[in-house]
């Protein structure tokens, strides 16, 4: 909005200052509804202002450099070192502030992207909520149960929806201002794996069914919330991007390095490859992705879960073939009781 213009907003005691103001828009019900984003730019202006007057401050540094020369030339050396180290300290500087400026405007991105992508990926399920709904109250009589009951799971399914958007929202958050912290402690890793299979199980699509194959009664020590919650990523994904009926295997594998090894594989849409560099960032959504609800933070999360574990993350896939995702948590132990 207002490309190429100065735009100010006033707060309520009337003091203006600078903004930016990204827009998104919906239809719905033949309405158009219009979400603004509006972003204090205050501290990139003085940083800006901060460049301008540094870079003056080099322009009169440089001309008196040349005016000593040739007024001082039996003190070039000495004068020309000083100012030597005050040209180097002012470049350091200038090229600080535009680091600075440089990773202000990529924030102001993600929060563009944001509010794209919000606006887009929460309006369906909105959307669903309220058509379902209002078809509820038309079936009142006892044969019109069989509707009702489509429109209540509709209703469900599309609570679902908004709560994983949510979660994901608030997961990036909290890892973004650091309040995730691993807590290792020993526990069964068996019992995990039967829990969140029979977990993503319940959210399977017609048809499909989670496998997992575990051998052992290995413990592992490490932060078990973090482990589940990179799992719940991985399958959450297994079975979005697959087929009903599609089968999603989930295996566990210990090495003797004392690693475990985590595979979630699908039979699902595959991964372009040139998609692939991008996987790991957040907001992002594949090519071939992109009909298919999702906020573009579930790889983006594993991956920085990972990070508070030391543990690493790869993947295999082929277009229309189905991906394999490869986790490696470091850290268990056969000898710990429990």
């Amino acid at each position: 909005m207002g490309g190429g213009r100065e735009l100010f907003a006033r707060k309520k005691d009337g003091t203006e200052f600078p903004v930016e103001v990204s827009l998104g828009y919906y239809r719905q019900t033949n309405a158009l509804f219009v979400i603004a984003f509006i972003v204090d730019i205050t501290q990139r202006k003085q940083n800006e202002q901060e460049l301008i007057s540094r870079q003056r401050q080099l322009e009169t540094i440089t001309a008196d450099i040349r005016r000593l020369n040739a007024d001082l030339e039996a003190k070039v050396e000495q004068r020309t070192a000083i100012l030597r180290e005050a040209l180097q300290e002012l470049e350091r500087s200038q090229a600080e502030l535009s680091e600075a400026l440089s990773k202000e405007k990529e924030l102001n991105e993600i929060k563009s992207r944001f509010v794209s992508m919000a606006s887009h990926e929460f309006r369906t399920p909105l959307s669903t909520i309220l058509s379902s709904a209002n078809l509820l109250s038309r079936y009142t009589l006892t044969e019109d149960q069989g509707k009702r009951d489509k429109h209540i799971k509709r209703t469900k399914d599309a609570v679902k929806h908004l709560n994983v958007l949510l979660e994901d929202f608030l997961s990036l958050g909290r890892l973004q201002e650091g309040r995730v912290m691993a807590e290792p402690a020993p526990f069964p890793l068996k019992e995990l794996l039967e829990e969140v299979t029979e977990e993503m199980q319940s959210l399977a699509k017609e048809g499909q069914v989670v496998h997992c194959r575990y051998t052992g009664d290995t413990v592992l020590f490490s932060d078990r919330r973090l482990v589940k919650n990179i799992l719940i990523n991985l399958l959450s994904n297994a079975i979005k991007f697959s087929a009903d009926g599609a089968p999603i295997q989930l295996q566990a594998e210990h090495r003797d390095q004392g690693d475990t090894a985590l595979n979630v594989c699908d039979k699902g849409i595959g991964i372009l490859p040139e998609d692939r560099q991008h996987l790991f960032s957040s907001f992002f959504r594949g090519g071939n992705a992109l009909n298919i609800e999702g906020s573009g933070l579930g790889l983006h999360i594993v991956r920085r879960y990972l990070d508070l574990l030391q543990g690493t993350v790869s993947l295999e896939s082929k277009l229309g073939e189905g991906t394999c995702v490869t986790v490696i948590i470091p850290g268990h132990s056969n000898d710990i009781q429990l």
